[in-house]
């Protein structure tokens, strides 16, 4: 009964979108008398004519266009899902653009590429570098990582958060050794600051517990400012001060023993990180695939 159903819907559309019995046999590769017989067994089971005969052409009845509109939907449908079934079984290939933030895609993102580049050989990646929020949809994108909060996520778009990056103080052992060690939120004022200097020239603040024990951002003096991460490691680590900085980006200094942390207890949650991708892309075989890869990258 369910097959008949399905059957009878695709003459009667293609009657509707052709204009005759007769060009819609010839679309189906049917006879005339199949169609028009398809046509009246739907009209039989529903209960209401569908169509308007005349000798030149056919037009649909009010019923008939509320029913042409839900096979439309019915048959987008299933062509959909079988679109999908088809991308399943495919491999990973293609063009794929990737956009990530500079530092962090360095540091975090690129290790897990390799891999993921030499397991699907049929990919061509295309990797771009930017801090900015890029537009995907402008800019051609298929998965982008993002740090930072993002409320305004249209509905076009899918995300997945991967957890908030932890902000530590540091200095230099060398300039602990020379200037102390402060051990307070007050203390760690009177250091020299070295803040992170954003595109615009302000300057990023930092994160203080403040006297009613609720962390806020709050905006310090400062010595220097460095509109590059890898510049701000590199004047904490040759001892011109004390920054606060998201864990991820000084793991490997902190490991080598060349910056170390002020006020250890005192380590608030910073930025989000976030995977974006537009949701039309998300059954793709490539976006599937790196979108998993990706689900390996953390921030703490």
């Amino acid at each position: 009964m369910h097959d008949q159903r399905l059957k009878d819907i695709v003459p009667f559309v293609a009657s509707v979108e052709y204009g005759s019995f007769a060009a819609a046999a010839e679309r189906l590769h049917i006879t005339g008398s199949a169609v028009s017989k398809s046509v009246t067994r739907l009209e039989t089971r529903l209960g209401s004519r569908l169509l308007e005969r005349t000798t030149r052409s056919l037009k649909l009845t009010d019923a008939g266009n509320a029913y042409y509109q839900t096979c439309l939907r019915i048959m987008e449908e299933l062509a959909e899902a079988e679109a999908v079934l088809a991308a399943q079984r495919s491999i990973p290939s293609g063009k794929l653009r990737l956009a990530v933030p500079n530092t962090y895609g360095r540091l975090a993102v690129m290790p897990l590429l390799v891999p993921f580049c030499q397991q699907h050989p049929e990919l061509e990646l295309s990797l771009r570098f930017s801090d900015r929020m890029v537009d995907l949809f402008d800019e051609g994108i298929d998965v982008a990582v993002r740090i930072g909060d993002t409320p305004n996520i249209p509905v076009s778009l899918a995300c997945r958060q991967m957890g908030r990056e932890r902000m530590v103080f540091c200095a230099a052992p060398d300039y602990l050794a020379r200037a102390g060690r402060p051990t307070n939120s007050h203390a760690l004022l009177q250091h020299p600051a070295i803040l992170y200097e954003r595109i615009d020239g302000s300057t990023k603040p930092w994160l203080l517990q403040a006297e009613d024990g609720h962390v806020q951002w709050r905006s310090v003096p400062h010595r220097m400012a460095m509109g590059d991460v890898d510049a701000q490691v590199q004047a904490v680590r040759a001892g011109l001060g004390v920054a606060q900085m998201p864990s991820w980006l000084i793991r490997e200094p902190l490991a080598r023993g060349e910056l170390e942390i002020i006020l250890p207890a005192h380590q608030p949650d910073g930025l989000m990180l976030t995977l974006v991708w537009p949701r039309r892309k998300q059954l793709l075989p490539k976006v599937d695939a790196l979108l998993e890869t990706l689900s390996q990258l953390t921030i703490r």
